[in-house]
């Protein structure tokens, strides 16, 4: 791994092995004993530890990171969402009753909302049928196609295609990539309040889930929205966006590097010509929300399983905002720590079949990425 590390870039401190797994010791210590059987998988190593890197290793801070995240999850139960749910039976009916005797402030975010299958009809969010060359899942975002008015229930629907994607995330890796499709995209298509919240979500609740976020074909005039949302971005999450042009050779090279071209949407400059299909997809959803029932209702003990860190941090681990900002002023050495070798994806029935379900496993060592693409310049 490359030892260069400029002290404006934000990259995670690098620690021996022995300081990490006694940094992940501190933040458990301090989360208390009742967080472990609450919530376990929150408690695993490998949670502690994407807190941490997001924390730049600062045992307090991701402990409270980690605290407000938990307390959210117990509100929210995002692993309570399901795709479609009219049919009631008599025993969700009664748990519904209880937790709303129980605590009243449930009642608008337990089983009986409505489902989020028409937060999808337009196929504004979807995890792709295809991974990237590194075996992650691939969330697709196309803003243009909003079709609802709600913040509440399109958030909802946010953090339920995370849920889903980190469901179906392999063994060995933890994080996503995002593809934003400009297509149809306008100034009324999003609210700043809808942005604001998504960024919360996902850096507070999802911490160092997102490998890259690629903006492709955004609009001169997203330019104008961008400046606002900048704020809204931690430096880490803001390193990891990147700006794709179909008509730009160099932001190109990203896609190739990152996908199969066979695989990848034609809307991204790809070969494959299926498109969302919506009743497809709600089948594909209804077979996820069983699967994620089963690991719900295994008590925690499929969620909290994970590699030990030992066996994961054999190799010195490049940080996340350090992997993505590499380039052109930090060239590599020989003495570099191998990078991960991508996955030849042989089609996404494959690949599904070899996803391992287990919430919370992996830590996945991610590749040096293309240099940073900018944002055209107005003219």
């Amino acid at each position: 791994m490359n030892s260069r590390r400029s002290k404006s870039s934000g990259a995670d401190k690098s620690l021996p092995h022995e300081e990490q797994q006694a940094k992940i010791n501190e933040v458990r210590r301090a989360l208390g004993p009742s967080a472990a059987d609450e919530l376990p998988s929150l408690c695993s190593d490998g949670s502690i530890r994407r807190s941490l890197r997001a924390r730049n290793w600062e045992a307090d801070k991701a402990s409270k990171m980690l605290k407000e995240t938990m307390k959210w999850r117990l509100e929210y139960k995002p692993e309570s969402i399901r795709w479609f749910i009219r049919s009631i039976d008599v025993y969700t009916i009664y748990e519904f009753i209880r937790s709303v005797e129980s605590d009243h402030n449930r009642m608008d975010v337990y089983h009986l909302q409505e489902d989020v299958a028409r937060e999808a009809e337009t196929g504004k969010i979807y995890r792709a049928n295809y991974l990237d060359k590194y075996g992650r899942t691939v969330l697709v975002m196309r803003p243009g196609f909003q079709n609802t008015s709600s913040t509440k229930g399109q958030i909802r629907y946010l953090v339920y295609c995370m849920e889903n994607a980190i469901l179906n995330l392999a063994a060995d890796q933890e994080q996503m990539v995002w593809l934003i499709d400009f297509q149809g995209w306008s100034m009324a298509s999003i609210t700043i309040k809808v942005t604001r919240e998504t960024a919360h979500v996902l850096q507070d609740y999802y911490p160092e889930r997102l490998a890259l976020g690629i903006l492709y074909n955004p609009p001169r005039i997203f330019e104008s929205f961008w400046k606002v949302v900048k704020p809204f971005l931690d430096q880490k999450t803001y390193k990891k966006v990147k700006f794709v042009y179909s008509d730009d050779t160099d932001s190109q090279k990203i896609m190739t590097d990152l996908f199969d071209i066979n695989n990848l949407e034609s809307a991204f400059g790809g070969r494959n010509q299926v498109g969302f299909d919506f009743n497809k997809y709600a089948e594909q959803m209804k077979e996820d929300d069983t699967k994620m029932s089963a690991i719900v209702n295994s008590a925690g003990s499929v969620l909290s399983q994970e590699p030990s860190l030992a066996s994961i941090l054999q190799q010195p681990e490049p940080s996340t905002s350090e992997a993505l900002s590499q380039g052109s002023s930090d060239s590599s050495s020989p003495s570099d720590a191998e990078s991960p070798k991508p996955v030849h994806t042989k089609n996404s029935k494959e690949n599904k079949e070899k996803l391992n379900l287990n919430y919370d496993r992996g830590s996945a060592k991610l590749d040096v990425q293309p240099e940073p693409i900018k944002m055209r310049e107005s003219a």
